[in-house]
């Protein structure tokens, strides 16, 4: 059985992977890794954040013994078309960017960055409420021997996902997380929050990156 390292705290995100990949993998994450060390991400995108985060914790697990060991990053966020595509890769720290009451470079609470997005948009006509939800996934293998991070996230394989849809004028459904309320997928006229885990799995951008990544693990 292959052993996942899920680098993220969020449950949220750990469920959707663990339930989109299937019962035949171990799973860690970093709630089961005391000690691990958080990356900083400041990458210009998704896919460098990514790589940044799966070789920190790659790295740090060579030094723990974790042998034959994979290790799973995403890094994923909107794009606002009237917004020329913030939040991005600051979608989880949207509302701390600008808000001393926040700490700075911390995620600020969902509802925060649901708020500040509906403000930036209250004039914004719904033809041109344009979005997307970008996920971009890094796996990297936990080395035998020291190895920088850098040279660590050159050997990241990356698999991506996108989900097109718009911005709504108010939050509706109480499922999900993130921006989930306020986004309604093309075809749809609920949003993430209100059509369930099962209908935002099989359209969402992260499951469509994690059923690539499945079909590349079911042949290695």
């Amino acid at each position: 059985m292959i052993r996942l390292v899920i680098a993220t705290r969020n449950a949220h995100k750990i469920e959707e992977i663990r339930t989109i990949l299937g019962s035949t993998f171990e799973y860690l994450t970093l709630l089961d890794l005391s000690g691990a060390p958080e990356a900083v991400e400041d990458a210009p995108t998704f896919e460098g954040n990514a790589a940044k985060k799966a070789a920190t914790l790659a790295r740090w697990l060579s030094s723990q013994n974790h042998a034959d060991t994979l290790v799973l990053a995403d890094d994923s966020g909107l794009e606002v078309d009237a917004l020329n595509g913030a939040p991005g890769v600051h979608s989880a720290r949207f509302a701390a960017l600008d808000d001393p009451a926040f700490a700075p470079g911390k995620n600020s609470p969902d509802c925060a960055n649901n708020d500040k997005l509906l403000r930036l948009l209250a004039k914004v006509p719904e033809a041109k409420r344009g979005a997307r939800f970008r996920c971009a996934l890094a796996l990297i293998a936990v080395p035998t021997s020291p190895t920088s991070v850098d040279k660590l996230a050159a050997t990241a394989r990356f698999f991506s996902g996108a989900c097109e849809g718009r911005i709504a004028f108010a939050p509706s459904g109480s499922g999900g997380f993130g921006y989930d309320p306020l986004f309604i997928p093309v075809g749809h006229e609920r949003s993430f929050a209100e059509l369930g885990e099962d209908v935002k799995n099989r359209m969402s951008h992260r499951g469509n990156a994690l059923e690539q990544l499945r079909k590349y693990l079911a042949t290695t």
